[in-house]
């Protein structure tokens, strides 16, 4: 394919996705030619995209960097990807970035949207740093604590993530919940323990629900303590959550409070830009335990196939790579 030509994958409408190509431009003086290496699947927030679940009222609050086209569809969309600098300023060429960008082969990039990829991450690893990211700020949003119990809801890549870092505070006890057994070994690798939900510890300081299920949220609420904070990690599109408010909720005083990557947790914005907090997530996937979270791959030619087979069922998942060639 002439580097003049770049390939992207789009959603055309809700549940079908295409592969199209467009002309690309020569990089301006303050951009980058980036040509893809791997980009991640989110499977939560893509297969909403992907299923057109977007509601009308977050239409522009969703839009990523590099997004062309509107929910529904046609739209490009995605926002995890690692590449290899062609062309621009001399001190960029032949370096691995990392950005936020939708599937595509090749693309300009400003300068100031690429972050170098740290030389002890390898590159497959790197496509996790937008995830990571979400969950360092989950963990400053829930101002977890040292000594803290903390239950974590849906051992996906995101409440995995959350439970690597809250298993790293001095003294905490860290359970990771879900419906599947198997993650079990995840949670070992963590430094975690481990439940499904029947079996699930209460009285817990603080309760972390990113399974995206609002069965799962139930179930944070229960499993909390009085006076404790339920941190609500997941996003549900269009889907309305009905909650048993009239059960513990008001007895235990409990507090629920929302987390969003968009914006950096209040207590580190003065400090903490989204540029560092990104840098923050990039330098610690060099510890090899995050290779648990990469869960397959695919070519970037099948990612119309790939998007709605893992849309289909995309809950408690692990990250989907795709590969470039």
């Amino acid at each position: 394919m002439s580097d003049r030509v770049a390939s992207a994958f789009w959603v055309m409408e809700p549940g079908r996705g295409e592969i199209r190509t467009a002309p690309l431009a020569p990089p301006a003086a303050n951009e980058l030619r980036v040509r893809m290496l791997a980009s991640g699947i989110s499977r939560g927030t893509e297969a909403l995209v992907f299923r057109g679940l977007v509601p009308a009222s977050q239409h522009q609050a969703m839009r990523c960097p590099g997004q062309e086209g509107d929910f529904p569809g046609p739209v490009k969309y995605g926002y995890s990807t690692v590449g290899l600098v062609e062309a621009g300023p001399a001190e960029w060429l032949g370096r691995r970035v990392f950005c936020l960008h939708p599937h595509q082969d090749r693309f300009n990039l400003a300068v100031d949207m690429a972050l170098p990829v740290p030389d002890a991450v390898p590159t497959r690893r790197a496509v996790l740093a937008a995830n990571l990211e979400t969950a360092v700020n989950g963990l400053w949003d829930a101002g977890a604590l040292a000594g803290d119990r903390i239950a974590i809801v849906g051992a996906g890549v995101v409440g995995g993530l959350v439970a690597s870092l809250a298993a790293r505070l001095p003294g905490t006890r860290v359970t990771l919940v879900d419906r599947d057994p198997a993650r079990a070994d995840l949670a070992l690798a963590l430094g975690c323990g481990f439940a499904v939900p029947g079996d699930a510890p209460g009285d817990q300081d603080l309760v972390i629900h990113a399974s995206g299920a609002p069965e799962g949220l139930v179930l944070a609420l229960g499993l909390a303590g009085f006076e404790a904070t339920v941190l609500e990690m997941s996003w549900y599109g269009d889907r309305p959550v009905t909650l048993p408010l009239g059960e513990v909720f008001h007895v235990k005083r409990l507090v629920i409070r929302s987390s969003q990557v968009g914006a950096v947790a209040p207590a580190q914005r003065p400090r903490w830009s989204h540029r560092r907090r990104l840098a923050l997530a990039l330098d610690l996937l060099a510890d090899p335990v995050y290779d648990r979270f990469l869960d397959g791959e695919s070519a970037f030619a099948d990612l119309p196939a790939t998007m709605a087979r893992l849309a289909a069922d995309p809950a408690g998942a692990l990250c989907r790579l795709v590969l470039y060639p």
